[in-house]
């Protein structure tokens, strides 16, 4: 079905780099020490606590003595990078891209598929992802301060003993132990402040980490926090018309969307636990752990309106119009992501027995509250326009009064303006301003248990277990339905007004992007109060519902009991061993919500309806793997194995919450999808590890993984009688929303190489390297295109890192590279690769990190993070149409670790 373009090369170059690995095996065997009196530690936590080698020979010898294809991050290589949270110290792991918001990192893709198809668990437990609205299941990981981890655990390849909803990976985010740590009384902290290149704003850090073990109890307490002041340059263009016949002057970019973002943002986290081992082989423990993500975001943007224009000319190269509207939009927006985390749990090990039993509640909370202002230019004083659009990312604006033409009732270009007056933006009765309260809101309640039993029989070990999952999920889509005037005729009787031009003040925009006219900043903070007044006047007098805020159709109310059993054998022999197995999930979703019907009005008399539904879904899997590890010699290993995954829809696409329209022809629906199927998936693995001198590893590996009922927004006929009512079939209307394609296939290989070059005389034999390289393929099907990427997938991803680490000193420059990537697709559009997609632009980060330790316990440090200056960008179709160009600028931070 779908031919692999570059599959031939794949092969090649990984052929190649095998057959150099197989051909070097009579070079020297790696030290064993990190191997030697760890191996009995695979299946725990090793704590980590020496320099960056050290820490990479932990991470190396968990990866040779592990049951499945997985890279392993430990606490000290965490540390070792300028990283705030565990985003960022995952994506230096091979073919990990991270997704940015604002330049911060916030999401993680594994083997460059969407990032639906990676799971996460804590400590072992699953934990669900409620993004923003409840449209994707990823996993907020900026939500997740890295200080609290001891470990970070990609597992590549499942077990059953591992949750299937992974199609290409689970992340196993691992807490600090006090048990697992030396005994005694034990601090560890850093204090950092620094700066953001970007509008001179301040970046702190801090945390404390109190632990204290005497081998038989253990207690651990502490905290984290981030926090920075940072400007975002934005540009923007909302979408691109086409020319109606060759006679058409007036097409390519609608706007010039011109943003600035001043945004406060925090990770703050909370963690404690307790452990007790009577003796060796039991524990009990209780674990806490609470995280926020904070962002206070004000907002300064002006549209450049140019397809409003009243004449003139535009095109892809430039434009010349006149009388074009601006509307501007201002606030000050709170976003919040909350995580509360408990645990409590048992080990017991004797006589070749290993039970382990945990029981956990999580709560995540993810709130957004907008509240929007948007007023524009009156038509008398909108000015006229020239824009030289050669440059698409940093389109250069002239503007120019708007003055009568020669004939009477016409205008043209005037005098050129020296910059836009923003005293322009007014809020009248003939042009009022309007306040729109953006909302949205997810929470969710999961209760989850599970027990895991191993019994060793020689070189025989069987382990079975069952896991029960219950979650509630409860929330909405964003909403901007409940907007408010406020023009004078609107606010009369409040004793209240609003005039945009109040809030302007007289400090300017600090911006790195060409523009050819500059702004100054609105007081966003004073205009948030201005406004919150306004809500509570106007609700007081009845005058303003907040109830109306969200319409019942962007409501979802959803339950999923999930239980699992597994069983799986591992078999040791004298070259390696199997381990071979099934998991079995029973699957119970509870799905209600609301459909708007709205007043026919060809039916006198006819209202707003809404219609209570409800769709459940109920349905058993079986999900077997494979996972073989044979030792070809002593520093060689070669793995192969296979696997079915699972990845189900997110809240808000399964919602059964829609939006029907009866008066049209055909009729539309516009919602959720209660009939989603859960994308199932058959992989591949095989890896071939080379362990060479220097805590080092060479290593090749290959995935492919063939998908069914891939999901995709489009419009499509509804084709069930899910919404009909009071004898209407409404099988043939158009649905907008999500859908299950056909079939598709993504593989990739990846590279990867560590070492430290202690083949070298001293003092060069401080440096080392750490890099990998992913090369992925991938498409897939749907009845109206065929060959679609998956979106959030590059063809390429680079990791690297050059570090020197010697005579106290620890210094390490790392890169960052990934291709471009398909971000989402057009609806309605057909062929190959629709004009209407949109992408991301590849981007390069270089980040720095130096250490120096002034005694055994006391450290400095200073991280440099995005020397490149990267600019993020999208576009639709190419580059010659760009949709957003955005930039963070530089960031620098200093401070002092300490550990006692």
């Amino acid at each position: 079905m779908i031919l692999a373009t570059r599959s031939g090369a794949l092969l090649r170059c990984s052929i190649s780099v095998l057959a150099m690995a197989a051909a070097a095996t009579g070079m020297p065997v790696m030290a064993q020490t990190a191997q030697a009196g760890d191996e009995a530690e695979t299946e725990g936590e090793i704590i980590v606590q020496g320099a960056i080698i050290t820490a990479q020979g932990e991470s190396i010898a968990q990866k040779r003595n592990a049951d499945n294809l997985i890279d392993i991050s430990a606490a000290d290589s965490v540390g070792r990078f300028p990283d705030q949270n565990s985003a960022a110290a995952l994506s230096r792991l091979p073919a990990v891209a991270v997704q940015r918001d604002q330049g911060q990192e916030r999401y993680i893709q594994v083997r460059g598929a969407p990032n639906r198809w990676t799971s996460v668990s804590i400590d072992g437990i699953p934990m669900i992802g409620a993004d923003e609205g409840g449209l994707t299941r990823a996993y907020r990981f900026d939500a997740v301060p890295a200080v609290i981890l001891s470990a970070l655990a990609i597992n590549k390849s499942l077990t059953p003993n591992l949750q299937a909803e992974a199609i290409v990976a689970n992340i196993d985010l691992r807490t600090f132990s006090p048990l697992a740590g030396k005994t005694g009384f034990h601090v560890q902290g850093d204090v950092g402040y620094g700066l953001m290149e970007l509008g001179d704003g301040d970046q702190r850090q801090g945390s404390l980490r109190v632990s204290y073990s005497d081998g038989t109890f253990g207690i651990v307490a502490g905290a984290s926090h981030y926090r920075r002041e940072q400007v975002t340059d934005n540009r923007e263009v909302g979408l691109y018309d086409e020319p109606s016949g060759p006679t058409d002057t007036q097409f390519g970019p609608t706007e010039i969307d011109i943003r600035q973002y001043r945004l406060v943002r925090e990770n703050n986290g909370l963690f404690a636990g307790i452990e007790y081992s009577p003796q060796e082989g039991q524990k009990i423990y209780a674990k806490s752990i609470y995280t926020e993500f904070k962002d206070d975001e004000q907002r300064d943007q002006y549209e450049i309106r140019l397809d409003r224009a009243l004449s003139g000319t535009r095109n892809l190269s430039g434009g010349d119009l006149v009388r074009v509207p601006v509307r501007a939009s201002f606030n000050l927006g709170n976003y919040r992501t909350r995580n509360f985390i408990n645990t409590i749990g048992g080990d017991y090990e004797e006589d070749g027995w290993k039970v382990n039993f945990a029981a956990n509640y999580t709560r995540t909370e993810n709130t957004t509250f907008l509240p929007l202002v948007q007023a524009s230019t009156a038509t008398a004083t909108s000015p006229s326009v020239n824009y030289d659009f050669s440059r698409p990312n940093f389109p250069i604006v002239r503007l120019f009064q708007t003055v009568p033409g020669a004939t009477a009732g016409s205008f043209v270009r005037g005098p050129a303006l020296a910059n836009f007056d923003q005293t322009t933006i007014v809020n009248t009765n003939a042009s009022g301003a309007l306040l729109i309260p953006i909302v949205q809101d997810v929470f969710t309640d999961s209760f989850t248990v599970k027990l895991d039993v191993a019994k060793e029989l020689g070189d025989v070990t069987l382990t079975g277990g069952f896991l029960y999952a219950d979650r509630d999920i409860n929330g909405f889509l964003f909403s901007t339905s409940n907007a408010l005037s406020l023009s004078p005729a609107a606010l009369a009787g409040t004793g209240l007004s609003f005039n945009p031009a109040s809030y302007i003040t007289n400090t300017p925009w600090d911006t790195g992007f060409p523009l050819g006219l500059t702004f100054n900043y609105v007081d966003n903070t004073r205009m948030r109060a201005d406004l919150d007044n306004i809500f509570a006047t106007l609700q007081s007098q009845g005058r303003f519902n907040p109830a109306n805020n969200v319409p019942a159709a962007n409501r979802f109310a959803l339950n999923e009991k999930t239980l699992t059993g597994y069983g799986m054998a591992k078999f040791v022999f004298g070259s390696g061993q199997i381990v071979a197995g099934a998991r079995v999930e029973h699957f119970k979703l509870s799905n209600q919500g609301q459909a708007l019907i709205p007043a026919n009005p060809r039916i006198p008399g006819s209202v707003a309806v809404f219609l209570p539904r409800s769709v459940p879904q109920e349905y058993t899997d079986i999900f077997p793997s494979v996972n073989a590890r044979f030792d070809v010699t002593d520093n060689m290993v070669f793995r192969v194995s296979g696997q079915r995954g699972i990845a189900r829809p997110s809240f808000g696409e399964i919602r059964v919450g829609s939006a029907i329209n009866d008066t049209t022809l055909p009729g539309s629906i516009a919602g959720g999808n209660p009939n989603l199927k859960p994308e199932y998936t058959w992989g591949v693995d095989a890896s071939i590890e080379y362990y060479i001198p220097g805590q080092g590893i060479l290593s090749v590996s290959a995935y492919h993984r063939w998908v069914e009922n891939v999901l995709f927004s489009s419009e499509s006929a509804v084709g069930t009688n899910e919404f009909n009512t009071s004898g209407i079939d409404r099988s043939g209307y158009l649905l907008t929303s999500s859908f299950n394609g056909n079939s598709g296939e993504l593989y990739g290989v990846e590279f990867n190489y560590q070492q430290q070059f202690t083949f070298l005389p001293s003092p060069l034999d401080g440096f080392g390297f750490q890099g990998n390289l992913t090369l992925i393929e991938g498409s897939f099907d749907t009845d109206f295109r065929q060959n679609i990427g998956f979106p959030g997938t590059s063809d390429t991803i680079v990791n690297a890192s050059l570090y020197y680490e010697k005579y106290g000193l620890s210094v390490r420059a790392s890169y960052q590279w990934r291709s471009d990537y398909l971000e989402s697709l057009s609806i309605g559009t057909g062929g190959g690769v629709a004009t209407g997609d949109e992408f991301r632009g590849g981007y390069t980060n270089v980040d720095v990190a130096i250490r120096y330790d002034i005694t055994p316990n006391i450290s400095v440090f200073a991280d440099l993070n995005n020397l490149t200056d990267a600019k993020y960008t999208a576009f639709l179709g190419s580059r010659a149409r760009p949709t957003e160009v955005e930039q963070i600028g530089r960031r620098y931070l200093a401070g002092i670790r300490f550990g006692f």
